[in-house]
C-alpha cells in the first residue's frame, strides 16, 4: 500500500528538520573549535552525522513506501553561544523538541491508520529516548563543573572519545 500524501508530507517535513538537527550540531561543533574545545565538537560532530543518518532513514522510508522525497530550504542555525553549558542546553531543548515531532507523527500514522509508519516511526520512540539522556547527561555534567577550567578540558578529553 502506498504511503497517504498526509502522511509522505508529514515525513517530508521530518526528514527536513532532521537535516536541520545536523546543521544546528555542526554550528555547535564549529563553535566548540573557535573556543579550542576539540573534545567537544568531535562530539557534535558525530551527533550530526547521527542526525543526517535519521533523514536518510526516513529518505528510504518514504520511497520504499512508494511516496516521494521532496527536499525543501534547511533553516540557518544558531551560530554562536555564550558558554558550553548554554550550548549542550539548547541542544537537549531541541532533542526535547524533537520527541515532540516524533510523537506527532506517530499520532498522525494512528489516525491515518497507516500501521506500517507507526511502527516504523517507533525506532525514533525509543532514539530519542537516549538523544534526551545523552544532551542532558552533559549539561548535568557542565553544570556541576561550573567555572572549573581544569574539569572542563577533563571533559573535553572523555567527549573526544565518543565513536
Amino acid at each position: 500500500m502506498e504511503i497517504k500524501s498526509k502522511m509522505e508530507q508529514a515525513l517530508n517535513k521530518q526528514l527536513n528538520r532532521e537535516l536541520y538537527s545536523g546543521y544546528l550540531y555542526l554550528s555547535m561543533s564549529a563553535y566548540f573549535e573557535s573556543i579550542n574545545l576539540p573534545g567537544f565538537a568531535h562530539w557534535m560532530k558525530k551527533q550530526a552525522s547521527e542526525e543526517e543518518a535519521h533523514a536518510m532513514k526516513l529518505y528510504k522510508f518514504i520511497v520504499d513506501r512508494g511516496g516521494r522525497v521532496k527536499l525543501s530550504y534547511i533553516e540557518t542555525p544558531k551560530l554562536e553561544w555564550k558558554s558550553p553549558l548554554q550550548a549542550f542546553e539548547d541542544a537537549y531543548k531541541h532533542e526535547l523538541k524533537v520527541t515532540d515531532m516524533i510523537h506527532s507523527l506517530v499520532g498522525l500514522a494512528r489516525s491515518e491508520k497507516d500501521y506500517a509508519t507507526e511502527t516504523f516511526l517507533q525506532w525514533f520512540v525509543n532514539e530519542q529516548v537516549e538523544e534526551e539522556e545523552s544532551a542532558n547527561d552533559i549539561v548535568q555534567k557542565l553544570k556541576m563543573i561550573g567555572d572549573s577550567k581544569n574539569t572542563l578540558f577533563m571533559l573535553d578529553s572523555v567527549l573526544s572519545k565518543r565513536e
